[in-house]
């Protein structure tokens, strides 16, 4: 077991447990988490989301981002000035598409989640741009 600074197991799944996982998944979420898939701007179900709670790995459950770091970036997706503990998610460069970025993957599974671009708002100035059906929101328990 391999823990993160806020004590989250982020040791890498191995292949029949990842598989396993993703039995439960969805065409488009099989398609965005492990095909590296886009869902199209505007249209992610947790985009207008403003409760208070935390966005997990939809595959893992690994907790990815927290609702105080989410902004309107304007972008069409949910966006993020940090993750809930940079350990969790793991950056690649990104060479497709005729364009260089930086793509965000769980640490824990692997999966796509989206992108992180250097223009995001204070503190961090960077802003995480995630697929909603790469992750799953758990709100907090003074919120249900």
């Amino acid at each position: 077991m391999t823990l993160s600074a806020s004590g989250h197991d982020i040791a890498p799944l191995a292949a029949p447990e990842r598989e396993r996982l993703a039995q439960k998944l969805t065409a488009e979420e099989r398609r965005i988490l492990l095909e590296h898939g886009t869902e199209h701007p505007f249209c992610g179900g947790l985009l207008d989301n403003h409760e208070a709670g935390r966005y997990d790995c939809r595959l893992c459950a690994l907790p990815l981002f927290g609702s105080a770091s989410k902004f309107e970036s304007g972008s069409g997706w949910p966006s993020f000035f940090a993750p809930f503990d940079a350990q969790h998610v793991r950056e690649i460069r990104d060479v497709s598409h005729g364009m260089v970025r930086v793509e965000i993957r769980c640490a824990r599974c692997d999966s796509h989640l989206g992108h992180v671009f250097p223009d995001g708002p204070e503190p961090t100035g960077l802003r995480y741009c995630l697929n909603s059906a790469a992750m799953e929101f758990v709100a907090d328990a003074g919120t249900r």
